[in-house]
């Protein structure tokens, strides 16, 4: 199935694992002395991602319900994701959906850059919105688009839009998002996934 991929001549494809490897070894490989300004930032948002990764790769239960939608594809798909590893909804999001994929026999996961691909990557962003991450797109083996998602569940995106349309300034804003994401525990993400498997079967 990586042939439809390579066409897109992407300068770095990851699976999910070797994405959390590489997050690990900029990590280990640059200190805090190293870099400065918006650099610094990204690299401690970097830190705290990869261990809500892992934390939540470690103990998030499959729902039997879910899984059962996901067992039920029976055409190769290739799931796409354009991320960084700096981003918090990545880290709150794709381990969940990871975690049914992962064995899958039927779905290619891949995992690209935004910052390193944005040329690239620009299709998939429609009428010019913004470069949200994570974007998930979900291609039949053949380049067909089934669906898109991202860069949050609805739930999460209106609660975000809210907070910021009363004023609230951006740090809170991402601790209160945080905060919400912890308390759900992949809830609304479950039932957005479910939705989605519906809708592409029906494509």
């Amino acid at each position: 199935m990586n042939n439809f991929i390579e066409k897109f001549n992407f300068k770095r494809i990851f699976t999910y694992t070797e994405f959390l490897n590489y997050s690990k070894t900029k990590i280990e490989t640059k200190s805090e002395e190293s870099v400065d300004g918006k650099e610094k930032i990204y690299l401690e948002y970097s830190k705290i991602n990869l261990v809500r990764s892992i934390r939540i790769q470690k103990s998030y239960k499959l729902n039997p319900e879910l899984k059962q939608y996901f067992e039920k594809i029976e055409e190769k798909q290739i799931w796409l994701v354009i991320t960084e590893d700096w981003c918090g909804d990545s880290a709150q999001n794709l381990p969940y959906i990871y975690k049914y994929v992962e064995n899958h026999p039927k779905i290619d996961f891949k995992i690209v850059l935004r910052d390193e691909n944005v040329d690239i990557l620009d299709q998939f962003y429609e009428n010019g919105a913004g470069r949200g991450i994570p974007k998930i797109i979900i291609f039949t083996s053949s380049g067909k688009v089934l669906f898109k998602w991202g860069p949050r569940p609805a739930f999460a995106q209106n609660f975000v839009k809210e907070l910021k349309q009363n004023g609230i300034e951006s740090k809170t804003v991402n601790e209160k998002l945080h905060l919400w994401y912890a308390r759900n525990k992949g809830k609304e993400l479950e039932k957005e996934l479910k939705n989605m498997l519906i809708k592409i079967s029906s494509v």
